[in-house]
């Protein structure tokens, strides 16, 4: 079945994160990265829907729950509402939905889908007798483990987790995926941009040209899970109950005149699964699978990204290399935490964090690059107008470069986010902020100043500094929402403009926005020094 992107919502996805421990900068990496995407496409005027949440059922949590002593209920409802929930507010994330797969209308869902799956003719009976990785909650293939190292040489381990696998022998029921490899090769080779990046596509259809294997899609030896409809001693295997969040949580199988119908008519299929690398076979291989088992047709694209490594390994609980995203934003900020993960790292591309490399990035490009640029545009402003834009007068050649790079920007920038290249965009702004720093330089304001026969020419190059900052404010708005609405106000542009969630991408370019006369106001700096960021 063909992918289509004929919803009318932009419906855009992360993983949802298993919750056996707390989250860590990798999870809020990604959800960042959706967040900054579908703030986006509001900016372009689009409607949006943001989907994030998490997976709480299978072997990990129950054995925690049992190492903790409480029920794995109980476990989960502890881990969402101490951790997994408030992430979201320490990243500033706008999502419009956060699904849990504990809740009813997940577990009716699931059920209702692989009842369907199963009267299509898709799901049998057989035994299962093979390797088994709780930590990835997946049934591995023999060429999938490597040899180990350390404790555990002369076994084969997973290779994420780097430890052995566990022998399963179950009688389970089975999905045939095998039945979709040739389905799955032809839809890849008629959309290419359905698996991004490159590297991604070419690892799937290498997999898929190998040939697909049926895979069980219950356990019987796990009991926390969703019990099969027909067959309550098995449960649903995780991965196939957790993948068919992305559309038990906008309404499968309610009744198409429900809201909730109405709802998956509207945004299903997904325009953007994104995930990690790690989890790329489940999203591009087992998860269209299942949907062509049922009938439904495929997301438009699935992006895996790369990892976050620290000192050269990937983040993770189990290797004790997590990091806690307020561990870095309550010394930097939730912008900056946004700007330099998605700056610093090509999305799709494997990136070190470095505290060192975010302090550096911060000092230059936030702090003495745009933060100080709106420092002394507004306080000019304030020191030479009395705080009211003044009026430009004839412009020059540096006006009119400015202006004419700032529409070559807004369409680089917005070109470079179609192809969920964030680096770029972001980039292609910080070339517009560092262009105007080197405008304010070479027109020495501060000397126009005092000649009261430059007082025009004064009033056009601030008048030029701030529409600029204007600009840059709507720009960088979906990737530094708290700093660019403080500078908005600053610019005396929620009086005269309205909100900035008003402001439109495709506006943005248009020169002279700013009406004169607004009230401009010196507010705090943007970026503090770090030593005065609250630890």
């Amino acid at each position: 079945m063909a992918s289509t992107n004929s919803s009318a919502s932009f419906y855009v996805t992360t993983p949802i994160y298993y919750v056996n421990d707390a989250p860590h900068i990798g999870h809020a990496y990604t959800t960042v990265a959706g967040d900054f995407l579908t703030r986006w496409h509001r900016q372009r005027g689009e409607k949006v829907w943001f989907l994030t949440g998490v997976d709480e059922h299978g072997t990990k949590v129950q054995r925690a729950a049992d190492a903790g002593g409480v029920t794995p209920q109980d476990w989960v409802d502890r881990l969402v509402t101490a951790d997994w929930l408030p992430v979201l507010e320490t990243v500033n994330a706008k999502n419009d939905d956060f699904i849990r797969t504990t809740e009813e209308r997940h577990i009716e869902a699931v059920q209702r889908f692989w009842e369907a799956v199963r009267e299509n003719g898709y799901v049998y009976a057989a035994p299962y007798e093979g390797p088994y990785c709780v930590g990835c909650e997946e049934f591995k293939l023999p060429g999938d483990l490597v040899a180990g190292n350390g404790e555990f040489e002369g076994q084969q381990v997973c290779p994420v987790h780097g430890r052995p696998v566990e022998q399963l022998q179950e009688e389970n029921w089975f999905f045939q995926l095998s039945a979709f490899a040739d389905q799955l090769i032809a839809h890849y080779e008629a959309n290419p941009q359905a698996v991004q990046p490159v590297s991604a596509y070419n690892e799937v259809m290498s997999f898929l040209r190998s040939g697909l294997v049926d895979i069980s899609m219950s356990r019987s030896s796990v009991g926390w899970g969703i019990p099969l409809p027909w067959d309550e001693q098995q449960t649903v295997y995780v991965w196939f109950d957790a993948l068919l969040n992305y559309i038990t949580a906008i309404g499968y199988g309610q009744p198409a005149d429900s809201e909730a119908g109405k709802r998956f008519a509207e945004i299903w299929p997904a325009n953007v699964h994104l995930v990690g690398k790690d989890i790329l076979r489940f999203h591009a291989v087992y998860w269209p699978a299942m949907l062509m088992a049922a009938n439904l047709p495929l997301p438009g694209k699935v992006f895996a990204h790369g990892w976050l490594l620290v000192g050269g390994e990937k983040m993770s609980k189990t290797k004790l290399t997590g990091i806690a995203p307020s561990q870095i934003i309550d010394h930097f900020g939730s912008d900056a935490f946004r700007y330099y993960f998605l700056r610093a790292i090509s999305f799709g591309n494997d990136g070190s964090f470095s505290w060192e490399d975010m302090s550096a990035r911060y000092v230059a490009e936030l702090a003495n690059g745009l933060g100080n640029l709106a420092s002394r545009g507004t306080a000019m402003v304030n020191r030479y107008c009395d705080g009211k834009l003044p009026a430009a007068g004839v412009a020059t050649a540096a006006e009119t470069a400015l202006s004419d790079q700032l529409v070559a920007v807004v369409a680089e920038a917005d070109a470079a986010m179609d192809e969920l290249d964030f680096s770029t965009a972001i980039v292609a702004v910080k070339g517009f902020v560092d262009a105007v720093n080197m405008y304010v330089t070479e027109q020495e304001p501060w000397v126009l100043a005092k000649d009261e026969a430059q007082a025009e020419r004064l009033h056009t190059v601030l008048y030029t500094i701030c529409e600029s900052l204007r600009a840059m404010s709507v720009l960088y708005y979906p990737l530094m929402p708290n700093t660019m609405a403080e500078l908005w106000n600053d610019l005396g542009a929620v009086a005269t403009l309205g909100s900035i969630d008003d402001q439109h991408i495709g506006d943005v370019a248009h020169w002279g926005q700013l009406p004169v006369g607004a009230p401009v106001t010196k507010g705090a700096g943007l970026f503090p020094r770090l030593e005065e960021v609250a630890e």
